[in-house]
């Protein structure tokens, strides 16, 4: 057990001294006040003990910044006035242990730790299995050689990534593989999505904050920039970025800092980012709701992730790679699929690409029961006319006035039109009506708010 950092956690620190720990050979163990313990580098504890009551703290919310600050390591609590439902709802949000009264939580402790360790062990067996990035882009059309190539040109380089493509097209593997397929794998990858976080709380979540920043700060935050130290953040939907913050993001690529809300110190960072969207950031542009330095500065190494209906060769791949994995999900024998199964699959044209198909494979193998095999009978999807050609087919015609039309905002009230259908037929659920359109759930709401 030699060079084990313990954490404790406690409003008296004279207190927690005297009925802590036993003196124990190997260990360190450090008593601090909230704010000062999340300021402590708790990552780098073997364990972290949280003894209440604790003024101007809930157990609930020192755990969250805990679990915040120190992924990974095992927090045991002490509290006297706590009941079973808190307990309950405590081990969900990640709580290891409850120690009772003021006995002795040495072999408590020792125990969470030989847990973690064997987990570290398990973690790490699997990240040798799969160090190989090019399993997680599964596909050999000339599309996906691509797309190989260019990460393995950049993976090892600090240049800026824009990873394009439609919805569900992997663009977030992408980014991991962007990750993996270099040095900065043995740091963090960080992922913000900046579509699905409200304007007035995006800026604390990627710069961070300082005590009293603004009302409700009630203790310093690290932001997702500085997580991100000496790895990858990963900023999706970066079209959905306010104007405001692409100003303050401009700054951080061409500078390489930034300073936290509240703070007048500048933070250097050493984060490779990659950005990802499924919009036309040029148009954005047009439109004026994007920078044009921004997106060049972003734009360094572009990475297009093709679009299913673009390389229906691979579809058989995927389809079988996907079945595999679900199955070992479910924790059941591999189900095959049919040939007459991959054949409807390769017909289809995907509009929502691998989400689309990796969601239709897990209906397939639920509804297949015991059988063995996936066949065509197990997937609803129409076997000779794509929904693209059936959509443009059935498109309406918007008749043209020899004085012309104001083009933007007709397709504006085309647009809100569709929106109305989607949700009005989902009866208000968002994650369906976007589901029904191919969207993702937060480019729903951020179109949603647009256009009211």
């Amino acid at each position: 057990m030699d060079g084990h950092r313990i954490l404790w956690i406690s409003d008296s620190l004279n207190q927690a001294a005297a009925r802590g720990l036993p003196p124990q050979i190997g260990w360190h163990v450090e008593y601090h006040p909230p704010y000062a313990a999340l300021n402590a580098c708790p990552a780098d504890c073997a364990a972290i003990v949280m003894d209440f009551p604790i003024e101007g703290w809930t157990p609930h919310g020192l755990l969250h910044e805990v679990k915040r600050v120190a992924p990974g390591v095992p927090v045991l609590m002490r509290d006297p006035q706590a009941t079973l439902a808190d307990a309950v709802r405590l081990a969900r949000l990640g709580l290891c242990q409850f120690l009772a009264g003021n006995a002795d939580p040495t072999e408590s402790i020792e125990q969470a730790i030989q847990e973690r360790t064997l987990v570290d062990i398990g973690r790490l067996s699997e990240r040798v299995e799969g160090e190989d990035w090019e399993r997680l882009l599964v596909g050999e059309s000339r599309e996906m050689r691509q797309v190989h190539h260019l990460i393995r040109m950049i993976g090892g380089r600090r240049a800026t990534v824009l990873v394009t493509g439609e919805t569900g097209t992997g663009k977030e593997i992408a980014a991991r593989c962007l990750h993996l397929a270099g040095p900065r794998r043995r740091g963090p990858l960080v992922a913000v999505n900046c579509g699905a976080l409200p304007e007035n709380l995006l800026e604390a979540e990627l710069f961070g904050h300082v005590r009293g920043a603004f009302t409700g700060a009630i203790q310093n935050r690290t932001g997702r920039f500085e997580q991100a130290q000496g790895g990858t953040l990963f900023l999706d939907e970066i079209g959905e970025l306010p104007m405001d913050l692409q100003v303050k993001l401009l700054r951080v690529l061409q500078e390489r800092e930034f300073q936290k809300l509240g703070s007048s110190e500048t933070v250097r960072t050493d984060a490779r980012i990659v950005a990802a969207t499924n919009c036309d950031l040029t148009r954005q542009i047009e439109q004026g709701k994007f920078r044009e330095d921004l997106y060049y500065r972003l734009n360094v190494v572009p990475v297009h992730m093709p679009p299913l209906r673009e390389r229906p060769g691979d579809i058989p791949l995927l389809a079988a790679h996907l079945a595999a994995k679900i199955c070992r999900h479910e924790e059941m024998a591999v189900k095959p699929l049919d040939a007459e199964a991959l054949a409807l699959l390769s017909a289809y044209s995907w509009p929502g690409n691998v989400r689309q198909l990796e969601n239709a494979i897990e209906m397939a193998v639920a509804l297949s029961g015991e059988r063995p095999l996936l066949t065509a009978a197990d997937f609803s999807l129409p076997a000779v006319r794509r929904p693209i050609e059936a959509a443009q087919s059935a498109a309406p015609v918007v008749p043209l006035p020899d004085d012309g039309i104001d083009y933007e905002a007709t397709l504006a009230a085309i647009e809100r039109s569709i929106l109305e259908q989607a949700l009005r037929k989902t009866g208000g659920n968002k994650k369906a009506a976007a589901d029904m359109l191919g969207l993702k759930r937060t480019t729903l709401s951020a179109k949603v708010r647009s256009l009211a």
